[in-house]
């Protein structure tokens, strides 16, 4: 079960972040780490695998997003929910 609050708490920048993009992709490596260990009991779950490939791909966007606007900070989640990075975007 994941704890939210707790969740929330340690990616929030303040008090009242909710739904900034940390806590986002905080949120979303929770459920996808969550539902991946039900999908190693239950390897014929298909419509469960079609969840895990959409946070999956949600949680790649916001990854994205946040490499595009704040590279430290990437760096700094990335390692602190123990995420591999891909190559980085060169514009």
């Amino acid at each position: 079960m994941i704890d939210k609050k707790q969740t929330v708490q340690d990616h929030a920048k303040h008090d009242k972040d909710t739904g900034g993009t940390h806590v986002q992709i905080g949120l979303l490596t929770a459920r996808i780490n969550n539902l991946a260990a039900h999908l190693n009991a239950n390897k014929k779950d298909k419509h469960g695998q079609r969840g895990l490939q959409l946070m999956n791909g949600q949680r790649r966007r916001l990854l994205k997003y946040l490499e595009r606007t704040n590279y430290d900070e990437y760096i700094a989640l990335t390692d602190q929910l123990k995420i591999r990075r891909g190559q980085r975007i060169v514009r």
